[in-house]
């Protein structure tokens, strides 16, 4: 079976291949990741304070697609140039980031899911505590994820052949690991990584939907409710489309690539896995679209009215202060003369 894997397929089709993926996948979202998630900050930070429907979560889920939007510039030019002129320490890094988005996603958009649902199922009880419980619970979130996604670049090692060849990402040699240690990892990573944040995701969901056929004492708790639901059918939505396929693929990945599956098997789980790791990045884009299509405040700020009026106020600010300053100096010139 060795023998036969070895020779099943063309190393050098397989990488331009992946390459091509990459390079076109992450150019297509860089420019609507980057600004999105931008707006997103933005919108977020003015309304803070002002609101209790999970906007902290969002804040984060925001900044951890940003981190990632703004490596996706390294990573196109390797696919581009196949080579990493950057040093080991920015690929480690890069790669590191990746995965760290990811799993950060997953934990933020199970957060939101689970903070709305609350909110409709206990309007009453969400307090100043449970606000300061919302920053714990990201503090937490960012530790745990950053702790989690260890391995992944610390399986892979530094050697002079890669420095001369200057590859980088999942083309760097990885660190031998016992098959129960790979398994084990594997494992851990599709639990608490994937399957127990989708549970609480579809069970907010269901739980939500199941509050909207109660009766509703005014029409606006019934508005309230629907756009939770919309909230976390769309967090449930993005998990399914962007993060299932990977993980579905990600235990297959590391059969492949033991040679513990047939020939035709390695050559087709190989050349879907970037397509799903591909989709993985695609939240990036999404995300932000689910803020403006179920939050109230990000379309009011984003709104053709509120929007030339924000950037009037900056107008009339920047004028108020470049006025204040001529004053100031044309003050300071008649005292020159005067004197």
């Amino acid at each position: 079976m060795d023998n036969l894997n070895n020779s099943c397929q063309n190393n050098t089709d397989l990488q331009k291949y992946q390459h091509y993926i990459y390079a076109v996948f992450y150019s297509v979202i860089l420019l609507p990741g980057l600004i999105g998630n931008v707006l997103a900050l933005w919108v977020f930070h003015a309304y803070v304070k002002e609101t209790k429907k999970a906007v902290i979560f969002m804040i984060n889920l925001a900044t951890a697609d940003l981190l990632q939007v703004l490596s996706l510039p390294l990573r196109i030019y390797y696919y581009l140039n196949n080579s990493w002129p950057f040093g080991h320490f920015l690929c480690m890094f890069c790669f590191y980031l990746k995965y760290v988005n990811m799993y950060a996603s997953i934990y933020f958009l199970a957060c939101i899911s689970v903070r709305r649902g609350m909110l409709i199922v206990y309007p009453l009880r969400y307090t100043s505590f449970e606000r300061r419980l919302d920053r714990g619970l990201c503090a937490a979130g960012w530790l745990v994820v950053c702790l989690g996604c260890l391995p992944f670049p610390l399986l892979r090692h530094k050697s002079e052949e890669n420095l001369e060849k200057k590859i980088c990402f999942s083309e760097l040699a990885m660190t031998p690991v016992s098959t129960w240690a790979g398994v084990t990892l594997i494992g851990l990573a599709e639990l608490l990584g994937f399957v127990i944040p989708l549970t609480l995701v579809l069970t907010c969901s269901w739980r939500t939907a199941a509050s909207l056929k109660q009766k509703a004492d005014v029409l606006q708790d019934s508005r309230e409710k629907r756009k939770a639901l919309r909230m976390v059918l769309s967090c449930a939505g993005v998990f399914l489309l962007c993060f299932a396929p990977y993980h579905i693929t990600f235990p297959l990945d590391f059969l492949a690539k033991i040679k513990a599956v047939s020939c035709a098997s390695q050559d087709l789980i190989l050349r879907c896995h970037p397509v799903t790791l591909c989709l993985a990045s695609l939240n990036s884009c999404l995300d932000p679209v689910m803020y403006y299509f179920t939050t109230d405040e990000f379309k009011r700020r984003l709104s053709r009215q509120e929007l030339p009026e924000s950037l009037q106020l900056h107008r009339k600010f920047s004028c108020t202060i470049r006025e204040e300053k001529s004053t100031q100096q044309e003050f300071k010139d008649s005292e020159a003369a005067i004197s």
